[in-house]
């Protein structure tokens, strides 16, 4: 029974995320809405169908998890290291004029200081997979705006996971005997320390080398099961052995295999599974909503939407602005920080379980979250038009479409027929960007100074990295089974690229050239036509109605 309670749990939490997410769409706000709906709808709270909630909530840690290693395979260090004198300075002064403001407020409706400020302490931390989705949604995620909000959620990871380990020293039953604050944290920093030391080993060497013997199978199953447990198990040693959050674990494994060539196949494998997964975090937070509670508490929630919808973005956006950055990125910073997630709840059962935070500021808390999740994206949308008209906009906006590059080329495959079209272009000085899955291919582009990627066309996100947004063309030269679904999502995500696919078969022409195609040659009319053409090579035929005779057989050949 266990076991279907497992599958119900799953089912029923992704069939309401699907139903709520797909009226949320239609009504024109956020999917996210949809997915906290559905949550309130199958949680305890509600009347009819109820899904298992800690089952749930081990599913939306899986969701995390992989979330968190996609975001770190696609940021550098470089770019992080860059960001540092904003995100460190500016997590702690938003931290703590967020935590103060809240702790007035409260103490003014004669809640005690302790208890305000752990609620502050709490509401302080927004939720990375909140911000991760809506910054993506903007195109920001990987622009400077996405770098610094990042980068900023990691340290406060950091300094909640410190919180987490003052509490009970400070408000434990022994009231701290035996240990100090001091060394509490010196031991969490060694820790921390430790973990980023086992990470950079990884990644250098030890993730490559079996990265490498997984890749050599040629089997995609391998290698998402690879990515899998290397997200999965770096995220849960990080906990058990260092005593950091999960997440945090996952996204600096992310860092690790994001330096190696295997980043971009990594990042298209772990991408499907992400995004089930991360769609039962949402689900989760909603199950926590107990309605009754902004009814019974209305002015605690209140308060904690003030300083949540408007204190913290207004004190995130005064520290970017503080630290010398434009009011284009500050706007949007700021509003990203509109939400609380993940580790505030973390934070809230640890106070609940010490007694330091009653059931009236646990529901604040949920209520808090789930509103302002809610409204998070629309936030988020509103800011970042307003920063388009701030001044000191860079030369190009972060998250626009890059310009069209007309004289770069993209070419899915380097078998006999790509390299010919390879050495054609480059002949002609076109810019070509070669994607295979022959690790050795690959390599050896490289070490000739030539542009290639290793990763799984079909894999969303392989063709991003190759910069589809601004390439001129692309060139399917492999024959592939699935060359239709390539077609529609290379047109999607540039609808001005020229396209041109190989395949060999006359029977498949037509669907792909529905899918988006401007070029179909397939390999049985093409051979015909050469054929004909060499045997009537001698015949006394005028250079125009010879091209006339080839355009007549091959369109009467491709339309049927």
């Amino acid at each position: 029974m266990h076991g279907f309670g497992v599958l119900l749990t799953f089912v029923g939490g992704l069939a309401g995320a699907l139903v709520f997410g797909y009226l949320a769409h239609r009504l024109k706000v956020s999917p996210i809405v949809g997915y906290l709906l559905a949550g309130v709808v199958v949680g305890p709270y509600t009347p009819g169908f109820v899904v298992d909630r800690g089952i749930a909530e081990q599913f939306a840690e899986i969701g995390v998890i992989l979330l968190l290693f996609g975001i770190g395979l696609r940021f550098h260090l470089r770019e992080l290291i860059a960001v540092w004198r904003v995100a460190i300075p500016g997590a702690l002064i938003q931290s703590t004029l967020s935590t103060v403001m809240l702790a007035l407020l409260l103490h003014l409706l004669g809640w005690s200081w302790t208890s305000g400020l752990i609620l502050g302490m709490a509401i302080s931390v927004a939720s990375t997979v909140v911000m991760a989705l809506v910054l993506a949604e903007r195109h920001d995620l990987h622009a400077t705006i996405g770098h610094i909000a990042i980068g900023w959620t990691v340290v406060e990871d950091l300094l909640t996971v410190a919180l987490l380990l003052l509490l009970p020293i400070a408000f434990g039953p022994d009231g701290g005997a035996g240990t100090s604050a001091g060394a509490a944290l010196g031991l969490a920093a060694l820790k921390v320390a430790g973990l980023a030391a086992a990470v950079v080993v990884l990644g250098r060497w030890v993730i490559p080398w079996a990265l490498e013997r997984i890749a050599r199978t040629r089997s995609r199953e391998l290698f998402t099961l690879a990515v899998l447990v290397l997200a999965v198990g770096v995220a849960v040693g990080s906990a058990e052995i260092f005593g950091v959050s999960m997440a945090l674990g996952a996204f600096l494994a992310g860092l690790a295999v994001g330096r190696s060539e295997f980043a971009a196949r990594a990042a298209g494998d772990a991408m499907p599974m992400r995004d089930a997964f991360a769609v039962l975090f949402f689900v989760s937070v909603g199950m926590l909503f107990d309605p009754r509670s902004v009814v019974e508490s209305p002015l605690a929630v209140a308060a904690v939407l003030f300083v949540v919808i408007i204190g913290k973005p207004l004190a995130a956006m005064f520290t970017v602005r503080l630290l010398g950055r434009p009011a284009s990125t500050a706007i949007p910073v700021g509003a990203a920080f509109s939400q609380v997630g993940e580790f505030s709840f973390i934070l809230g059962t640890v106070a609940r379980q010490l007694g330091i935070l009653d059931d009236a500021g646990w529901n604040a808390l949920v209520a808090g979250s789930i509103i302002s999740i809610a409204l998070n994206p629309s936030i988020y949308r509103w800011a970042r038009q307003k920063s388009a008209a701030a001044p000191a906009l860079t030369p190009i906006a972060e998250g626009e479409r890059p310009a069209s590059e007309p004289h770069r080329c993209i070419l899915i495959g380097f078998g006999p027929v790509g390299r010919i079209v390879h050495r054609l272009l480059t002949d002609r000085g076109t810019s070509v960007t070669v994607i295979d899955l022959n690790l050795d291919t690959v390599r050896s582009l490289k070490a000739q100074g030539l542009n290639a990627l290793y990763g799984d066309v079909l894999r969303k996100g392989t063709l991003e990295d190759a910069g589809i947004a601004s390439a001129g063309g692309l060139i399917l030269s492999a024959d592939v089974e699935d060359a239709v679904e390539i077609v529609r999502q290379a047109r999607q995500l540039n609808p001005g690229l020229r396209i041109l696919v190989r395949c060999s078969h006359l029977r498949d022409a037509a669907a792909i050239r529905r899918a988006g195609a401007d070029v179909v040659a397939a390999g049985e009319a093409e051979v015909g036509v050469a054929l004909v053409e060499a045997l009537t090579a001698g015949e006394d035929l005028a250079g125009g109605e010879t091209a006339w005779h080839r355009d007549a057989v091959r369109e009467r050949l491709y339309s049927g």
